[in-house]
């Protein structure tokens, strides 16, 4: 038998507990808000799904029943990660959003085994195109797009970037918010599996961009979200956050910040139930030819797995659910980066059951790289070179400085 004494917080006093530290006397997590950012929203309402396109080329649309407002719904493009092809994988957060009045669209850029990462792009273009006309005049859908956010899960995150830098030249609305969250799947050049990024300059000035990490297995995520948002030249510093959600096992069940744990499953949101209107009788499939990218990897389908198993939890309601709603709304009315930021409710995580604290967002302005220094021309060289004493040449600088 062991004792622990826990320290909570002043307010809430000194407790001895006695036992076995086991998940039965383990302080629960906190529970999620019954509405504000992160909440469940209106529990009543129904929730419409419908899919939109073809069932080669389809897109998922989630929302309330009933006449949207006046000015349209805001719209959540949710771009998943490789492989999480099926809406279920992220049906909790579809389902946060729409009950809180958001038009969600899932589309699904990827065939199994079929499509490779070089064409997700043009894909997720083609996709939301349709989408939105098919959409513009539904008196019950009518998507805002004037608020429009773009959330991309791993690969769906240089998509999402790529997606904004193209929206004006493609003809889609242009987002007012980059949600990015463990971002991964980029490829190193042309040459390479994933997702090349294209010209980011060309993401306009006023977008506000977040991207999120994790402190389990961060490191390329941490290096895809810096490249991201360094890479958006014409977005100032003042309008980028980098977000770190940190893992916490004072509690049971514990939160762990891994690269799945974006996603939370709803068989409610499960597309294989959702009708995809079938394609024309006429309809030939486009030539398919195999290569190795068109398979998921060893890796990826672990991940995969992990994806499609993932439960909502508070990691899910706190850290991602509610830091982009607070972004979308921070986005949407105009404020920078750093109001966010100056929000101590951004980084807040609550208490668990006990009382206890648990572990803060970690937020950052991430600083830009310097601009390379400017190219002077050379001097012209000295007709002769000067010489030390006894007809000795003066080193250079370059061996001076032993270069």
């Amino acid at each position: 038998m062991r004792f622990y004494t826990v320290f909570r917080p002043a307010t809430a006093g000194l407790v001895l507990l006695a036992g076995l530290v086991s998940p039965a006397f383990a302080a629960a997590p906190p529970t999620q808000p019954a509405e504000g950012p992160g909440g469940v929203g209106d529990k009543t309402a129904t929730v419409v799904k419908r899919g939109l396109g073809t069932a080669t080329s389809s897109t998922y649309a989630f929302y309330k029943s009933g006449p949207a407002p006046a000015e349209g719904r805001p719209v959540a493009v949710l771009l998943h990660a490789w492989g999480a092809t099926n809406p279920r994988a992220y049906g909790g957060w579809i389902d946060h959003l729409a009950r809180n009045g958001w038009l969600v669209l899932y589309p699904r850029f990827q065939e199994l085994n079929r499509s490779r990462p070089s064409e997700a792009t043009a894909k997720a273009t083609g996709l939301l195109k349709s989408a939105f006309d098919t959409l513009a005049a539904d008196a019950d859908a009518k998507p805002d797009t004037k608020r429009v956010a773009l959330i991309g899960h791993l690969a769906g995150a240089p998509l999402a970037a790529n997606l904004a830098a193209s929206a004006q030249a493609d003809g889609l609305p242009a987002p007012k918010l980059i949600y990015t969250v463990m971002p991964g799947g980029i490829a190193r050049d042309t040459k390479s599996r994933g997702i090349a990024l294209n010209d980011l300059a060309a993401i306009p000035a006023d977008t506000l961009m977040v991207a999120v990490i994790g402190d389990k297995d961060a490191r390329a995520a941490d290096v895809a979200s810096r490249r991201i948002l360094r890479d958006a030249s014409a977005v100032g510093s003042d309008r980028k956050l980098l977000v770190r959600a940190l893992s916490d096992d004072h509690g049971f069940p514990a939160m762990t910040a891994t690269l799945s744990s974006p996603a939370g499953i709803d068989a409610a949101y499960d597309g294989t139930a959702i009708t995809v209107p079938p394609e024309p009788k006429d309809f030939k499939p486009p030539p398919f030819k195999w290569s190795p990218d068109v398979t998921l990897t060893g890796e990826q389908s672990t991940l995969v797995q992990q994806i499609n198993n993932a439960r909502a939890d508070a990691l899910d309601y706190l850290a991602y659910w509610r830091t982009f709603d607070m972004a979308a709304a921070a986005a949407f009315a105009g404020k920078d980066a750093a109001k966010l930021k100056a929000d101590p409710g951004f980084s807040d995580m609550q208490r668990w059951a006990d009382g206890w604290p648990v572990k803060r967002l970690g937020v950052e302005i991430p600083k830009l790289p310097a601009p390379a220094p400017v190219a002077t021309p050379a001097a012209a060289p000295a007709p002769t070179a000067a010489r030390g004493p006894a007809g000795r040449r003066a080193p250079s600088p370059r061996a001076a400085d032993g270069r």
